[in-house]
């Protein structure tokens, strides 16, 4: 018996997952059809919900920010022409339209996939992606970009999503239970940080209180973070730094890197765990793109920060096809630490 089609996450198939090709979007359940951008199933009472969209360079309308996204409707047949100008407006009543409306309506989270012709800050080089669950946070009929070719207004329906908080991305109990209690250490840290800041002095059972270095916590997140994206970006590199070349090999012959996020996860960042995120890095050159030691300029050159006495490091970045770095990450990490006093490290 086959796998039924689900609202929410289909089990077995990890947030993160990679398909080749929309059929085998199609044959996992996530998503209706293999050329629709928005997918339904009946709910409980036989009427008509949305459980799926796909971000492909849809519609010129269309946002992706990946924590929340601005998504255009939808009509039948063909709605746009060889430029991507919608050719007539868009109606409620279109099935595709009203059965994600009424997701929004029903509280219902939406699957996101996103596709190689998407936002290439977000989107994989050359697949489809299985990006989580979003819930649907307002719709609207607004007034397209452009008009239609005759010059009048085209009005779209339009659809705000917001991506949900990681503990609820996680399919297992386990994941879950992991993932909150390093929410809960980072949240310590934090408040340890303001309270050192403020020159604070708590009372008696908070000076007993040990402190979980930032950096542990980081080490942890590594252990059990080593996530789909990173996996296949550790494999198209076979595990070779691209800041230094090295590779790391242990006597059973395997490699060893770690997928390093230029933007990093989790607050106060909030980097998106995709591949155009991510290095794969041996582990020192991991700590020093982490604390600001390295950065990579506008034209893949490597910037030395910090002394790396006896450090060798190549004058470019390596970077593969099929591995598209977008440069809006390695901007974000340069200017976040341009912006730190020196000899600051979090």
């Amino acid at each position: 018996m086959g796998i039924e089609r689900v609202i929410g996450h289909v089990e077995g198939v990890p947030v993160g997952e990679v398909f080749h090709r929309r059929r085998d979007v199609q044959r996992a359940k996530l998503h209706q059809t293999n050329q629709k951008g928005i997918s339904w199933l009946e709910d409980q009472d036989g009427s008509k919900v949305g459980d799926a969209i796909v971000l492909h360079g849809g519609y010129e309308d269309d946002e992706d920010h990946w924590e929340w996204i601005r998504y255009t409707g939808a009509s039948e047949g063909k709605d746009k022409d060889s430029t991507g100008r919608l050719l007539r407006s868009q109606s409620w009543s279109y099935v595709d339209n009203a059965a994600l409306r009424l997701s929004y309506e029903r509280g219902h989270p939406i699957r996101v996939i996103r596709g190689y012709e998407g936002d290439p800050r977000y989107s994989p080089s050359d697949s489809y992606r299985y990006d989580g669950l979003y819930e649907i946070t307002d719709v609207r009929t607004a007034i397209s970009k452009r008009p239609a070719p005759d010059g009048s207004p085209i009005h779209i329906c339009q659809f705000d999503l917001r991506r949900l908080p990681e503990l609820k991305q996680m399919q297992t109990p386990l994941e879950r239970r992991v993932i909150e209690v390093l929410e809960e250490l980072d949240d310590e840290q934090d408040r340890q940080d303001d309270e050192q800041q403020a020159g604070e002095e708590q009372p008696g059972e908070h000076q007993d209180v040990e402190k979980f270095p930032r950096s542990r916590t980081m080490r942890v997140r590594r252990l059990i973070r080593d996530t789909a994206a990173a996996k296949r970006i550790k494999q198209l590199y076979e595990g070779e730094c691209q800041l230094c070349g090295l590779r790391l090999v242990g006597p059973d012959g395997k490699s060893y890197s770690e997928g390093a996020h230029i933007r990093p996860l989790g607050k106060p960042h909030h980097g998106p765990d995709v591949e155009p995120n991510i290095l794969c890095l041996c582990p020192n050159c991991h700590v020093r793109l982490d604390i600001g030691a390295v950065a990579v300029d506008e034209d893949w050159s490597v910037i030395v920060r910090a002394d790396l006495s006896g450090a060798r490091l190549l004058p470019k970045l390596t970077v593969k096809d099929g591995h598209r770095v977008h440069p809006e990450y390695l901007r974000y990490h340069r200017r976040y630490w341009e912006q730190k006093a020196p000899g600051e490290v979090p």
